[in-house]
C-alpha cells in the first residue's frame, strides 16, 4: 500500500506542530523519519494514526485521501502501529494480546483459542517474529514483548506498519533482530514507517530518509547518499560534533561507596539485589542494562527519594543511607532525575526560579536573608543562552515548555554548581544532538574538575561514550563491570542477562571499584 502526505499541516493556537509537510512512503520500503525530540514526528504519526485532524492537507492511501476519525478506523484500512510504550495487557497470554478486539469465535461467541494461536503461529513463521502463543506477557523480556505488538499490527492484517522510536529499550541483539523483522516486512511488499532520532539505526534499516526540523521536512535523502554528520546537521541545522573528546580518565579516592544494598520497588518487590558499587573522584562509571532491571531504584535509593531495605551507602567515607533528598543534596550529590517532571521540577514555577531550587538560599541569589531577584534572573538568562533553552521568558512557567527544554532546565541547574557526586539519569533524554553534544562536554568537564559522575542511559551508544568504565544491570544485580572499549555485542550480552560473570575481568576493570592514579589496574 502506498502512503502519501501532500501539504499536511496541524496547529495548536499559535504553534504550527506540522507545517506543510510531504511524505511518501513506497510498498515495500522502510521508510525512516528522522528528527529531534519537537520536530513534529509524532503529531505527524497522531494525524496519520486518525488521533488528530490535519487543519491543512491530505493522506492518501493508494491515492485515495484517507481522512480517519479515530485509530479504529485506521486499522481498518490497514494502517498499524507500533508504540514506544506497548500497549499490551501484561496478565493476558501473548495470544489474548494479539486478538484482542479482533477475536476469532465460535458460533456462540466464545474465543476459539485453538484457531488463534494457530494465526500466530502462522505469522510468526512468515515474519520471523518467534513468540509461543501461550506466554504470559509480563513474564517476557522487552524485545519479545514488540514482537507481540508487531504481531498484534499483522494479525490486523496491516500494509502500512508505523513504528514510534521502537528501539528505546532493546539491547544491540534485540535490535538487529528487529532490523530483520523490519526487512521482512517490506520483502512482503508492507510499507514500514521507522519513527527515530537515532542517526546509526537509519543508516542501518532504511531505503529512504527524511529528515524534520521544528515542523518542517528539510530534506530527503538515502543511507548512500548521506552519513551521521550530514543527517546531524540537517536536524539541527548546524555542523555538530559526534564523537566525545576526552582524556583517559585519572581516579582519585572513592566518593561513593554503595555495599550490598537492597531495594524495593513501589510494590514492596525486591528490585536491587546486593549491588556493591564505587564511583572515584574524576571518573565516569555508567551504568547500563535495559530499562527496567533496578537502575532506577538503585538511582532514587542514591539520592533520597526511595527506601533502602538493607546494605549502605557512604559519600566521602560519612553513612548517608536513609538520608532525605534536602540532605542528600545538601550532602553534595547532584540529581538530574529520570522522571522530570515528577522529581526535577515545579512545574507552574519560573523557569527562572527553577534553576535555582536547590540552591535558592545560596548566594549570589540571597542576600541577608531576602532573595535576589536580579542575581536569580540574569542566571536564567545565561543558562537559557548556554543550553538552548528554547522560551520567550525566563518568567513563564516551567510546564509551558517542551519536554526537551524542561530537560535541559534540569541539566543545566545540576551541572552549574558544585558538587561531589553527580548522579544523571537519562540526562540527554529528548535533546537535540546538538544539545546532547554540549551537555556530554559538560559532563566530562565536571569529571576533570574531580567531581564522581554516575551515568545511566538506555542509550548503549552513550554509555559507551561517556563512561570510564561500564556498569552493567540485569535483574537488580550488576552482572558485570567492562572497560568502554568492550565492544557492544559484549555489553549486549551482559545486558540480556548472558555473558561474563561480575567476577571475570572484562577489560581492564571486573570488580566493583576503580584504580586510583597510579595505581595498577586490578
Amino acid at each position: 500500500m502506498r502512503l502519501e502526505l501532500a501539504g499536511v499541516t496541524k496547529r495548536f493556537g499559535s504553534l504550527v506542530a506540522n507545517d506543510h509537510v510531504d511524505l511518501t512512503v513506497e510498498p515495500g520500503q522502510v521508510h525512516c523519519l528522522l528528527g529531534e525530540n519537537g520536530a513534529g514526528k509524532s503529531t505527524l504519526m497522531n494525524v496519520l494514526f486518525g488521533m488528530l485532524r490535519p487543519d491543512e492537507g491530505d493522506v492518501l492511501l493508494d491515492g485515495e485521501v484517507f481522512r480517519p476519525a479515530d485509530p479504529g478506523e485506521a486499522v481498518r484500512r490497514g494502517i498499524g502501529m507500533v508504540h514506544q510504550h506497548f500497549m499490551l495487557v501484561p496478565v493476558f497470554s501473548v495470544a489474548e494480546n494479539v486478538v484482542l478486539g479482533f477475536e476469532p469465535t465460535h458460533r456462540l461467541g466464545v474465543l476459539d483459542r485453538r484457531r488463534a494461536r494457530a494465526e500466530i503461529r502462522k505469522l510468526s513463521t512468515e515474519f520471523g517474529l518467534e513468540v509461543d502463543p501461550d506466554a504470559t506477557v509480563e513474564s517476557l523480556p522487552v524485545g519479545v514483548q514488540q514482537r507481540v505488538e508487531i504481531l498484534k499490527a499483522l494479525h490486523r492484517d496491516a500494509q502500512v506498519l508505523i513504528l514510534d522510536e521502537p528501539t528505546a529499550v532493546l539491547t544491540p541483539q534485540e535490535i538487529d533482530a528487529l532490523f530483520a523483522i523490519v526487512r521482512s516486512l517490506a520483502a512482503s511488499g508492507r510499507s514500514v514507517l521507522f519513527i527515530t532520532h537515532k542517526l546509526k539505526e537509519v543508516l542501518a534499516v532504511a531505503d529512504q530518509i527524511t529528515v524534520m526540523r521544528l515542523g518542517k521536512v528539510v530534506g530527503t535523502t538515502t543511507p548512500r547518499e548521506s552519513d551521521e554528520n550530514a543527517l546531524a546537521s540537517m536536524m539541527v541545522g548546524r555542523a555538530v560534533e559526534l564523537v566525545v573528546h576526552k582524556e583517559p580518565a585519572r581516579p582519585g579516592p572513592a566518593v561513593l561507596r554503595v555495599r550490598n544494598l537492597t531495594v524495593a520497588d513501589e510494590r514492596g518487590a525486591l528490585a536491587v539485589h546486593g549491588v556493591d558499587l564505587e564511583v572515584h573522584a574524576g571518573e565516569i562509571v555508567a551504568l547500563a542494562g535495559v530499562q527496567g532491571n533496578g537502575q532506577t531504584e538503585i538511582v532514587e535509593a542514591l539520592t533520597g527519594l526511595r527506601s533502602v531495605v538493607s546494605g549502605s551507602i557512604e559519600l566521602d567515607g560519612v553513612d548517608v543511607t536513609g538520608s532525605s533528598p534536602h540532605e542528600m543534596l545538601r550532602a553534595g550529590i547532584g540529581h538530574v532525575p529520570e522522571d522530570r517532571q515528577r522529581d526535577g521540577l515545579v512545574l507552574p514555577m519560573s523557569i527562572e526560579d527553577n534553576l535555582v531550587l536547590d540552591i535558592y538560599e545560596r548566594q549570589p541569589f540571597a542576600r541577608f536573608g531576602s532573595r535576589d531577584l536580579g542575581a536569580v534572573h540574569a542566571n536564567a538568562l545565561e543558562k537559557l543562552q548556554a543550553f538552548d533553552i528554547r522560551a520567550t521568558s525566563v518568567e513563564v512557567p516551567v510546564k509551558t515548555l517542551s519536554g526537551g527544554n524542561q530537560q535541559k532546565v534540569v541539566v543545566a541547574r545540576e551541572l552549574s554548581r558544585g558538587v561531589k557526586l553527580l548522579v544523571a539519569s537519562q540526562p540527554t533524554r529528548g535533546l537535540d544532538v546538538g544539545s546532547i553534544e554540549y551537555v556530554h562536554r559538560r559532563v566530562v568537564e565536571e569529571r576533570d574538575k574531580g567531581v564522581a559522575v554516575l551515568i545511566v542511559s538506555s542509550e548503549l551508544d552513550e554509555v559507551l561514550a561517556l563512561g570510564d568504565r561500564v556498569a552493567v544491570m540485569f535483574r537488580g544485580k550488576i552482572v558485570g563491570i567492562a572497560d568502554p572499549s568492550v565492544d557492544r555485542e559484549t555489553i549486549g550480552l551482559m545486558m540480556a542477562g548472558s555473558g561474563p560473570r561480575a567476577d571475570e575481568p572484562i577489560g581492564v576493570a571486573a570488580g566493583a571499584g576503580a584504580p586510583r592514579a597510579g595505581q595498577p589496574e586490578r
